[in-house]
């Protein structure tokens, strides 16, 4: 053997008989027995460099916010009639904290536009500016379901058809104070177009405007079905998740999740369709569905729908609640019936309109139905056998949906 060779294989020895792997102490990975490094090293990946952006007041021209940037809101971030707002996947958005005028919410007025569209991968995420986190991530670690009301929300509204009281056709959204213009809703357009919002997940707002009247997660005043919702998620909001105020907006694949109120709440006569959905309450939880019907003597037919839907508390049907309810799982029906003063006398609301054929309840999977009534009539016996008929217990299978996005899924809270 010559003396090329005998070097050669010393080296391929030598080679062989070292351990590889990561020889960098700084690396997650370093292991001290190595002696080679093989090029495996793994590293704590550092946030991307960002700037924050301080949005307050007006939006009066079109704009769009990137992913690069954090967002700040602070009061009342209006987005004015003929404007287009546009909000990049993967966008961080956080609310000032504030109560009462101060409180701080994304709002797209009358005539204005919000399209706001996340992937599975990069969703947009609103949240409160106490949340720590960062660019890329979909959740921080500082903040669970017990945080709520660090912030408003997010308040759309239309000029599509609502039934307002005294006969209104225009109304004032809750949540903002009279003296606000930007804060009506309402008109005839039943095809109004707000914008597009896809995967999207808003936490932890809810924030107190005044004694017993807190922001939604999502509000929808009077919006119309040229508007597209999808893919909505609203964790830890301190009232509603998502409140229809009337309108014809459809919306589907909408998780609701440690809300302070409702999960998902019906007013002014809504006659949208609400498809795939889930209600997860928490311990301070009031109702997951609760269901209105008109308010005024406008826009009284209309019909909503909830199709494919898994809630784990109560659905509450009064004030004439009318639609259409189907393939859905809950705990308890509640029905409102009510009464002229002789006690005699049946009112119009939601135990009339069940027996009339207006509310529809079919495949609905349930734990016991409960008639009430607000007020001091005594309710006769046969009604619950009536409702019992007309609402009989099946075994329902909404349609699975993907849900790998949101924060209750990263913080296994289903």
């Amino acid at each position: 053997m010559n003396k090329f060779n005998v070097i050669l294989g010393m080296v391929i020895f030598l080679v062989s008989c070292s351990k590889p792997g990561c020889t960098d102490p700084t690396a997650t990975n370093y292991n001290e027995k190595a002696k080679k490094d093989d090029g495996t090293c793994e590293y704590v990946a550092e946030p991307l460099p960002s700037s924050t952006v301080i949005k307050a007041g007006a939006i009066t021209s079109n704009e769009t916010w990137t992913a690069d940037n954090v967002y700040k809101l602070v009061g009342k971030v209006v987005v004015e009639d003929g404007v287009t707002l546009t909000i990049e996947p993967g966008t961080i958005v956080k609310g000032e904290e504030g109560i009462g005028t101060l409180a701080s919410a994304l709002v797209v007025a009358q005539g204005g536009m919000l399209n706001a569209v996340g992937t599975a991968l990069q969703p947009i995420i609103f949240t409160s500016i106490l949340d720590n986190i960062q660019i890329g991530s979909l959740t921080g670690t500082n903040l669970d379901e017990a945080d709520k009301g660090l912030w408003g929300g997010i308040i759309i509204l239309g000029n599509a058809p609502i039934s307002a009281g005294n006969g209104d056709v225009l109304s004032q959204i809750e949540g903002i104070p009279v003296s606000d213009e930007f804060g009506a809703f309402g008109g005839n357009d039943p095809t109004d177009n707000s914008g597009n919002l896809e995967y999207i997940s808003i936490r932890h707002g809810g924030a107190l405007i005044g004694a017993g009247n807190e922001i939604n997660g999502l509000t929808l005043g009077g919006v119309g079905s040229g508007t597209s919702i999808s893919n909505i998620e609203v964790v830890a909001n301190l009232d509603d998740g998502v409140e229809f105020f009337g309108g014809t907006v459809n919306a589907s694949n909408i998780l609701v999740g440690f809300h302070g109120d409702d999960g998902i709440d019906i007013d002014m006569n809504y006659s949208g369709t609400v498809d795939k959905f889930i209600v997860v309450n928490g311990n301070n939880s009031d109702e997951s569905l609760e269901i209105d019907g008109p308010e005024g003597i406008t826009y009284v037919d209309g019909l909503f729908s909830l199709t494919n839907g898994v809630v784990n508390g109560d659905g509450d049907f009064k004030s004439k609640a009318q639609g259409n309810i189907s393939n859905l799982i809950l705990n308890n029906i509640k029905l409102r019936c009510s009464f002229e003063t002789d006690c005699t006398t049946e009112k119009s609301d939601a135990f009339t309109n069940l027996v009339d054929t207006i509310l529809v309840l079919n495949n609905i999977e349930f734990s016991s139905i409960g008639i009430y009534t607000t007020t001091s009539c005594t309710i006769p016996l046969n009604y619950q056998s009536i409702s019992e008929d007309l609402i009989p217990n099946s075994i329902s299978s909404p349609t699975p949906i993907d849900w790998s996005w949101t924060w209750m899924n990263v913080n296994n809270k289903f």
